[in-house]
């Protein structure tokens, strides 16, 4: 049900609620299963419907009451299954230093020969979902190096495994840290693929999030018409499914999509809906690069305004520096200094972004750093 119908689908939670019931009913009778992985295989399955249906403090709720359970009995299994929820639920948040921490202790505790054969207990396979995971958080940390060292060895897992949602689970999601690299023709390969899998296997789940991505992918190309209706037909299929976790960051792109053509008003609307979903849901992993998109969209209107335009960039820049997300605070500063730039302001433009180049120490032929590099150089004259 989680990869054909979706994680929050009614159909997936109608299943789970009533597993927890016969449970509750066995348990009740002085019967208990005799097998101690199947509560917390029905406990996964409330916690990632909340995920996708992505509410912060819920989530986060759920994850601390699994650990919690994990800890008491002192398994292996679900301790392991338990920090990679925590995990996720904080790399979502915002808290990608916190989010990391938990996948770091997935991994102390990872024994493939023992733990692969777990997959169809918890959706996907532990240890490629965590190297997954792993990925995107560095990416967003200001490691791309590491970031797609992670994405490598989690793609590479994922084929030896064979199991067919852990590959649509890795396909979807190392496709992040490739596309905001700026590889995309590679980013592009993987949901090319994803999507062909999501048809053969009838996964409306998979099959909407390919569509979002490859959306994305047509806006940061220029192909501005056709992303229009890519994403905004994977966004309605998602939806369909019980998803509403990632929205923001897709409605980000449709805006600059509509920004493109001219179609502000639409524009507009995308960025409001994005800002106000983060705000109700907390889902701030997004949060900043936001911000950055409306700042560029109010620079590239007929009539642009730079002071709103400036608090847009300063706002980026402060979420990311609270997050530590390093990817996040060199795209915002490049915003800002291009501003002060064309004003004239060339020292302030250097002080802002030189210091944000040069605390990265890897990836500097990934695109963002290429480009910074190159404005660091229009400054410098």
């Amino acid at each position: 049900m989680f990869h054909l119908k979706g994680h929050a689908a009614p159909e997936t939670k109608t299943a789970a609620a009533r597993a927890r019931l016969l449970i509750e009913q066995a348990e009740a009778l002085g019967e208990p299963p005799e097998d101690p992985l199947l509560l917390f295989s029905v406990l996964y399955s409330v916690w990632v419907a909340s995920y996708i249906a992505f509410d912060s403090e819920e989530v986060r709720e759920l994850a601390v009451q699994f650990l919690s359970l994990a800890e008491k009995q002192g398994a292996t299994v679900p301790l392991m299954v338990g920090h990679r929820l925590m995990g996720a639920s904080l790399l979502l948040k915002g808290d990608l230093v916190g989010g990391r921490a938990h996948y770091d202790q997935v991994a102390a505790l990872y024994d493939p020969p023992v733990h692969r054969a777990l997959a169809v207990r918890f959706g996907v396979e532990t240890g490629v979902s965590v190297l997954s995971y792993q990925s995107l958080a560095l990416r967003v940390l200001g490691y791309p190096d590491a970031a797609l060292a992670r994405r490598d060895h989690a793609l590479r897992d994922a084929r030896e495994i064979g199991q067919v949602a852990t590959l649509m689970h890795v396909l979807a999601w190392t496709s992040f840290p490739l596309i905001q690299c700026g590889a995309y023709a590679a980013g592009n390969a993987l949901i090319n693929e994803l999507l062909a899998l999501a048809d053969e296997k009838g996964s409306l789940f998979w099959k909407a999030w390919g569509m979002m991505h490859q959306g994305r992918v047509l806006v940061l190309t220029g192909k501005a018409s056709e992303a229009v209706h890519m994403i905004t037909s994977g966004i309605t299929a998602w939806r369909a499914t019980g998803a509403t976790t990632l929205v923001p960051f897709f409605l980000s792109h449709l805006a600059c999509a509509h920004a493109q053509l001219g179609q502000f008003d639409d524009a507009w609307r995308c960025i409001d809906e994005a800002m106000a979903a983060v705000e109700a849901t907390r889902e701030k992993l997004w949060e900043a690069d936001i911000n950055r998109t409306a700042g560029d969209i109010v620079l590239s209107l007929p009539q642009s305004d730079a002071a709103k335009a400036e608090a847009s960039f300063d706002r980026a820049l402060a979420v990311a520096r609270q997050q530590q997300a390093k990817s996040w605070e060199l795209r915002a500063a490049m915003s800002l200094a291009r501003l002060w730039r064309d004003q004239g302001k060339v020292q302030q433009a250097r002080e802002l972004l030189a210091p944000v180049y040069g605390w990265f120490t890897e990836g500097f032929d990934t695109r963002d750093l290429r480009e910074a590099k190159a404005l660091l150089g229009e400054l410098a004259v």
